[in-house]
């Protein structure tokens, strides 16, 4: 452990209190954020994680007029659910105080309707304002008029056509389609959700803006530091909205649900926190409200502002780090909008003019904002207000949650989309979690039973540890590996390399055969198999460990199986697989997991999504096995083409508009996602395959005809398709 642990500090988006969680979220948010808990304490740091329930806002007054309820009902019994699923998925909640003691840090699943997160959000409100980073503007916004009475409609009250990128149903504030944003005036063919019939049209009201204008430049300075250590995805959108101009936005709605204004005077009676600008300060409310609640109690030298530790720039000019976990639709709220809220609190408590850079007493700024891309349910985006999804609550009551943690973590959406299938489950938790890690531990621990004991490891007279130091090399060259991608927060990158251990003590147990020598453990031949052994079962110690941050159930069992006596949360990470750590159970030893039946599962989904009572599990999509009939592949006309042109697309980062030769004689526009992995002069010239009879789509404004073929691999590399040897253009791709 490190004489002078690093700080790190550890926050989820917010989810909305108005639905159970669905796997979307566990794979954009929850997850990652508490596989990086676990990662940072096995490295000895002290750690605090931050995040809860997001209460305000009209996505819970919705729900709460659909069901005829008040609110507050709402966001008590889904704070309550999630609260509990991710307890029951073995997130780290629950441990409010580090188990190394208080100054370790802890964990604060808190609530956007906690009274101390309200008095925050005002305190900061006022702050910005007496410093000049607010102002009073009139701006116009939709309004339903019914029977002459006039509603305004917020964000989530109105749906129209997106205007960038012409999707219908796109919401008041976002689409979802093109996850661009915009003020609710700007939608087109607005409608309101509450009264389609009603009336719809614009007028003024008065709000209070943020001047995020005034940190462009900023903004612009920490994006050349900090973009070189994030994603492709936060880079480009970022970029995108530093090169499109901030411009001021507002920070109050006509709402009656939420934070009320810190103002006097009638007119700001009615209005309230605009839900975007106060959960953000929830990373921040929930780490003072944590330090009261629990670290002061618990006896933390600084008590109640323990919380400065984990967010305040050091005297010695130390910095925090702070890693933001969310999915790709809430990247410019963490890389632009947040940031300039903490710019402006920092010039608001010091005097001093807006800095990219925090000095000594100042908040810290994002380390790194690691946002995925979407977990799709077999193709179709997770949506709890669509109602579509696999729910966390209704999967755990079935299904063991380490295999959930492994799939989602192995399949996670870090560089790209990934999908959802229950096929693909069973095959991974069968072939990969218990084919290749339970199954080795299994085997493990019950050859070692076989021998003769006295409550004491049989396996330890038997190790000779210059016998394994080429293994003991690749251990530490893969663990090495894992370390590395978690420092990056790449998931899928370190499982693999912590599998391939897994992989490699399953070799040494072929090679080694030790059930052959166990009726006669004392020739020459049977102590060399025996060492290995003995090995494999040091590997099984280090494997509990290692993997903890995925699997934490079952490896705590493991850790019990093996008789080990010290606490796992105490291992250090690097002497996970010491060589000199043999303990014992005498218990027999029981597999980890079970094998999953992909048909009964099937099965059970299916009755559930014909199930309409079922509140768990509302519109479970198709649970098919994925597979499709043949008549519908061969509606599929796929042909070849010449890209003659590339250019970039007028309203996204990430999209060539590319003119394809599709004949003799004629040509097609299409949009294509390949920027970042190819240059417009790489792609020009190719002979490419594309799909012909694509219903042709308005992508951001440009009509794209039909979709070019690419494969891309779990490592993020992209390449266009391509026929063999040249071909005319139009040729049929059988």
């Amino acid at each position: 452990m490190d004489a002078n642990p690093e700080r790190v500090a550890i926050f989820m988006a917010w989810p909305y209190a108005n639905g159970p969680l669905h796997l979307g979220h566990v794979a954009g948010n929850c997850l990652p954020a508490d596989i990086q808990y676990k990662y940072e304490r096995a490295r000895g740091r002290k750690v605090l994680m931050c995040s809860g329930s997001d209460e305000h806002g009209t996505p819970i007054t919705l729900t709460a007029e659909q069901e005829g309820v008040s609110p507050q009902e709402v966001v008590d019994r889904f704070h309550e659910i999630n609260t509990k699923s991710l307890a029951d998925l073995g997130c780290s909640w629950v441990d409010n105080v580090d188990p190394r003691g208080v100054e370790f840090g802890g964990a604060l699943y808190n609530r956007t309707s906690d009274p101390s997160h309200k008095e925050i959000v005002r305190e900061v409100f006022l702050n910005l304002l007496d410093s000049g980073f607010l102002e009073k503007t009139t701006m116009q916004q939709y309004c339903s008029i019914t029977d002459g009475q006039v509603r305004f409609l917020p964000d989530r009250y109105v749906e129209g056509t997106c205007p960038i990128c012409n999707a219908d149903g796109a919401r008041g504030d976002q689409c979802d389609d093109c996850g661009g944003t915009y003020e609710a005036n700007e939608l087109l063919n607005p409608v309101s959700k509450l009264d389609p019939s009603a009336k719809v049209e614009i007028r003024d009201t008065d709000h209070m803006f943020f001047r995020l204008d005034m940190f462009q430049e900023h903004l612009a300075e920490r994006y050349e530091i900090q973009s070189k250590f994030w994603k492709p995805n936060v880079r480009a959108m970022t970029k995108n909205w530093l090169d499109m101009g901030l411009r001021p936005r507002a920070v109050t709605r006509d709402i009656d649900w939420g934070i009320s204004l810190p103002l006097d005077g009638d007119e700001w009676a009615s209005k309230r926190v605009y839900v975007w600008f106060e959960a953000v300060q929830g990373y921040y409310s929930c780490a003072r409200i944590w330090a009261n609640r629990y670290a002061s109690h618990a006896g933390h030298p600084k008590g109640e502002d323990a919380w400065e530790s984990w967010w305040k720039v050091s005297s010695e000019g130390n910095i925090p780090k702070h890693i933001y976990f969310m999915g790709k639709d809430n990247i410019p709220f963490h890389t632009i909008i947040w940031p300039s809220i903490i710019m402006g609190m920092n010039s608001a408590a010091s005097g001093n003019p807006p800095s990219s850079q925090p000095q000594p007493g100042d908040l810290a700024l994002e380390t790194n904002v690691p946002a995925n891309e979407y977990l799709m349910l077999q193709g179709g985006q997770f949506s709890k207000s669509r109602k579509h999804g696999v729910w966390l609550p209704s999967f755990l009551e079935r299904y063991d949650p380490d295999t959930l943690r492994y799939y989602l973590s192995i399949n996670m959406p870090e560089g790209h989309d990934s999908d959802f299938r229950w096929d693909e489950y069973v095959d991974r938790v069968n072939n990969e979690l218990i084919g290749t890690y339970a199954n080795f531990v299994h085997r493990v621990l019950t050859l070692a039973h076989r021998l003769p004991n006295e409550s004491t490891n049989p396996l330890q007279e038997y190790f000779d540890l210059s016998l394994h130091l080429d293994n003991i090399s690749q251990v530490n060259d893969l663990l090495e590996s894992a370390t590395t991608s978690l420092e990056k927060q790449r998931f899928k990158e370190a499982l693999r390399s912590i599998m391939s251990i897994a992989q490699l003590g399953n070799s040494i147990l072929q090679e080694s055969a030790p059930w052959s020598h166990i009726n006669d453990p004392n020739s020459v031949e049977a102590k060399s198999s025996l060492s290995s052994l003995a090995y494999c079962w040091l590997l099984c110690r280090g494997l509990a460990v290692t993997l903890r941050p995925f699997i934490p159930f079952q490896s705590d069992r493991l850790w019990n199986m093996l008789g080990c006596t010290d606490n796992i949360d105490t291992v250090d990470w690097f002497e996970s697989y010491s060589t000199d750590k043999f303990y014992w159970n005498p218990s027999k030893p029981e597999p980890l997991f079970e094998r999953l039946d992909l048909e009964s599962i099937l099965e059970y989904e299916k009755s559930l999504a014909d199930s309409k009572d079922n509140e768990s599990s509302p519109d479970v999509a198709d649970i098919g096995d994925g597979l499709i009939e043949f008549e519908d592949f061969v509606k599929v006309e796929m042909r070849t083409g010449k890209i003659l042109s590339v250019d970039d697309h007028p309203n996204a980062d990430k999209l060539f508009v590319v003119q394809i030769q599709d004949g003799p004689d004629s040509t097609r526009t299409v949009c294509a996602g390949l920027k970042g992995h190819y240059t417009a002069s790489q792609l020009e010239g190719l002979d490419v395959v594309f799909v012909a009879n694509l219903k042709p789509r308005k992508l951001r404004g440009v009509l794209s005809e039909g979709m070019l073929l690419a494969a891309d691999d779990e490592d993020g590399n992209v390449r266009v398709l391509t026929p063999e040897s040249e071909i005319h253009p139009g040729s049929l791709v059988r």
